[in-house]
């Protein structure tokens, strides 16, 4: 659903990733240009190895192109990460043991000196949207991989980024517990307003989630396609069992067909980037 905006908050001109290892060089990204409008809710689907989470990283500083323009937020990449314009989400809640979820969720507050009185206030705020206000004072370990990874969102989101990029947070959940954590995405993402570009295997969740799906190519990824979900909004079970969603999951997985000539081949060995992070 993006609002009528003239600026982009993602512009990716012409993007190409390169990885050199032992004397060889690998093409990860090729000629990637898409742009994302305030509000919007995109996913990026492909083949493991296609340069999905490369391209998110390359969107959030984490690792630099070898060509190609990349502004977020109106400036340079790195620029709006200095100026914390971005959260991010991973598979993996990433949370420190030693510390409370509500001390995790503040850590990046703290970070950025905001004071005791503020951080806990936002804390609070950030607990209830993902309901867990009555889990701040347990450690991590006392949680779910799902109330985690909740967590995980709310501290991402505690410093009211523009954008939230996240890498398949809910890869490692049972499916009831992921389809649950889909909702609680959407109705966070309805409150919120924030950007979101979310990486997915599921093209099931692609569809559910998003307001526009982005087909990737084997590697080296190319954007073949750009699926408009069209799905009225608030999504829920009723949306999940109607026609024209079964009708976007078979066109996106047609899409996905079509960019590998008609089958989904085994992909070929990952490449590793200098972050540790698989192209």
């Amino acid at each position: 659903m993006p609002p009528s905006h003239p600026d982009p908050i993602v512009n990716l001109d012409n993007v190409e990733k390169r990885f050199s290892a032992g004397g060889a060089t690998t093409a990860a990204l090729s000629g990637i240009s898409l742009n994302i409008s305030p509000g919007e809710f995109v996913s990026l689907i492909g083949p493991s190895g296609c340069g999905k989470s490369t391209l998110l990283r390359i969107i959030g500083d984490l690792i630099e192109p070898t060509a190609g323009r990349v502004e977020v937020n109106g400036k340079p990449a790195r620029n709006a990460r200095r100026d914390r314009d971005y959260g991010m989400v991973f598979q993996a809640p990433v949370l420190f043991d030693w510390r409370t979820i509500e001390a995790n969720v503040e850590l990046p507050l703290e970070v950025m000196g905001v004071s005791q009185a503020q951080r806990r206030s936002r804390t609070e705020q950030m607990l209830a949207l993902v309901e867990l206000s009555d889990f701040g004072r347990h450690h991590p370990w006392q949680l779910s991989g799902g109330m985690q990874q909740r967590a995980a969102i709310a501290r991402a989101l505690a410093f009211e980024p523009k954008l939230l990029l996240m890498d398949e947070p809910f890869g490692a959940l049972d499916e009831m517990t992921r389809e649950r954590m889909n909702d609680e995405l959407l109705r966070i993402w309805e409150r919120t307003g924030t950007t979101i570009v979310f990486v997915t295997h599921s093209i099931p969740e692609a569809v559910f989630l998003s307001g526009r799906v982005v087909v990737m190519t084997p590697r080296p990824g190319r954007i073949t396609n750009l699926i408009e979900i069209d799905l009225p909004r608030p999504r829920n079970e009723a949306t999940r069992e109607s026609e024209e969603y079964f009708r976007l999951v078979t066109a996106v997985r047609e899409a996905l067909r079509a960019a590998h000539g008609g089958t989904i081949p085994e992909a070929e060995p990952l490449v590793v980037d200098e972050s540790g992070a698989n192209a």
